[in-house]
């Protein structure tokens, strides 16, 4: 493989950021007073800012260049024709196909995916609309109140974050309960709650074998067996899989499990019947509404040449941060509260996807890829972690996300909210010189060696990255638009550093030791100062704590 640095694009882009890094950002808007109108793109109501971000024109005639030596139309076209890029496990990469609102033909293995998409939509709204009528219920014939999500990763994060976000739309009969961790607490105190007559449990687990969900999914059973014997599973559970032994031998009527097919990636799968607490929470019309606005932003990544396309400049964007101007962090800060699991989901659906260190073919990789990413809601955040993002020795690049109407207009709340939104931004990129932190603390009315002493902390750097997105309103087209936006960003960027976006082997590991480290800890033979094999001497001491604890 061809080391990615010594590509033609790559050495101009280099070449070019040699020269760019001391330039400011005040200093590129003082110059050029059409810096937005040249950097913002429209796509129906959604307005995305790239102007405050360290570019100008060449910047991006590079990047475009770069794009396409990695031959990202290519691999583009071949996501869509439903070619196996997913290449360590052998398998189309098709959560476009799960949105195809055009319903156009899209075959794996030269078979048309879309009748068994069409078909799974249908069975999810035939099941939606029973339980939210009334007409599905439990065991005694009581009405479901509460639905609990039982899954983990894209099976918890993608439903959790969307019921969240979208929480103006929820029927108001249903309360929707998440439980992913497999420490007992949190399904112990989700249950003390709940009246087992009235309570839905959706398992979601492609294979049926995850250890954390099947603990949890066993736990609930066990709860609602204790209360209303054994029949009553059939009436209060259902699975999202592809394993039907398994989830027959569980107790769930094979007649609700909904189907996953294995070209659904588990961090990409909210679309499909993994989104089934979605759909209940909000109906399937709303469900369908934010297929169609991640419909829309397919069409427009799919067709938009590279110079105008919107997910393409962001992943683009991300590349030179991250290669270029060697920014190692990236913050998401979504300026409306019900997208406080934005931030969450996308740390997975980034740093899942992207944190790899080897490229497709195997090659040790030679560049640094995925960012660290967090984030809070604003404006809570800003009185956590924004000193850093202002003052601190390390530069993060930021998305400012928000909606211009909200679904709760209290008084000024949300004008007060959105004038952070817009100077949050405005500080990062302009910081405050020296001279003008002295004009500021001489208005205070501060003056000689009080005034000298406090001038060096209040001096901003300025000139850090940010990317500002602006909607209407959070609702289920806009968020699909918003989640699509991200996933092709990933997607592209992917393609460029030549890693293979879709698998996530470096999860297994872990899970793989804790299989071999269990038993151990109920083991008597291992309560001792003698390591066991294959274990360090940290691990095996701590084994032993743990065991001594215990007693």
């Amino acid at each position: 493989m061809i080391s990615l640095q010594t590509t033609p694009a790559w050495q101009a882009l280099q070449a070019h950021a040699d020269r760019f890094k001391s330039v400011h950002l005040r200093v590129l808007f003082a110059e050029d007073p059409k810096r937005f109108e040249r950097f913002c793109h429209v796509l129906g109501d959604m307005v995305v800012d790239f102007s405050k971000n360290r570019i100008v024109d060449e910047t991006l005639a590079l990047l475009i260049k770069l794009a396409r030596e990695a031959d990202v139309e290519s691999w583009r076209a071949r996501m869509f024709a439903g070619e196996k890029i997913n290449t360590t496990e052998d398998r189309a990469v098709l959560h476009v196909a799960l949105r195809n609102r055009a319903n156009r033909p899209i075959k794996v293995d030269g078979q048309d995916v879309m009748p068994g998409v069409n078909g799974g939509l249908q069975k999810m709204r035939t099941f939606v609309e029973a339980v939210r009528s009334g007409s599905f219920s439990g065991i005694k014939g009581d009405r479901i109140t509460d639905i609990v999500n039982i899954g983990i990763g894209g099976s918890d994060l993608g439903p959790m974050m969307v019921c969240e976000a979208l929480t103006p739309y929820r029927h108001a009969d249903l309360n929707v309960h998440f439980v992913s961790n497999v420490d007992g607490s949190q399904i112990a105190e989700t249950l003390k709650a709940l009246d087992p007559a009235r309570t839905l449990f959706i398992v979601a687990s492609k294979t049926f074998a995850t250890q954390e969900t099947l603990s949890n999914a066993q736990t609930a059973r066990n709860w609602l067996l204790e209360a209303l014997g054994e029949d009553a599973v059939k009436s209060h559970f259902v699975a999202v899989s592809a394993n039907t032994k398994a989830v027959t031998a569980f107790g769930i009527d094979p007649a609700n499990m909904f189907e996953i097919w294995d070209w659904v990636g588990g961090r990409f799968s909210l679309w499909s019947a993994i989104g089934l607490p979605i759909a209940l929470t909000i109906g399937m019309d709303k469900f369908e509404e934010m297929l169609e606005g991640a419909h829309a932003l397919d069409e427009h990544f799919k067709n938009e040449p590279l110079e105008t396309n919107i997910p393409v400049i962001m992943a683009l964007i991300g590349i030179w941060n991250v290669n270029f101007l060697d920014i190692a962090c990236h913050a998401v800060l979504p300026y409306d509260q019900s997208m406080h699991r934005f931030p969450a989901y996308l740390q997975q659906a980034e740093m899942e996807s992207s944190g790899k260190s080897v490229s497709r073919e195997g090659d040790v990789l030679s560049v640094n890829t995925a960012p660290v990413v967090f984030g809070e809601p604003g404006s809570t955040g800003q009185h956590a972690f924004y000193q850093l993002l202002h003052q601190g020795t390390q530069i993060v690049s930021a998305d400012f996300i928000a909606p211009a109407i909200s679904h709760n207009p209290t008084g000024d709340h949300h004008k007060i909210l959105i004038s952070n939104f817009l100077a949050q931004p405005e500080a990062l990129m302009n910081g405050r010189t020296d001279t003008e932190a002295r004009e500021a603390l001489e208005a205070a009315g501060l003056a000689g060696e009080s005034l000298e002493n406090l001038l060096p902390h209040t001096v901003f750097l300025g000139n850090r990255p940010t990317t500002s997105i602006l909607v209407k309103r959070i609702d289920p087209r806009t968020l699909g638009l918003l989640i699509a936006l991200y996933e092709h960003k990933i997607f592209v960027q992917g393609v460029i550093w030549g890693i293979n976006s879709f698998d996530q082997w470096g999860v297994e590991l872990g899970k793989q030791l804790a299989q071999a480290i269990l038993p151990e800890l109920d083991d008597p033979k291992s309560n001792s100062d003698i390591a066991v094999s294959g274990h360090d001497s940290s691990t095996q001491g701590l084994i032993n704590h743990f065991k001594r604890l215990c007693k």
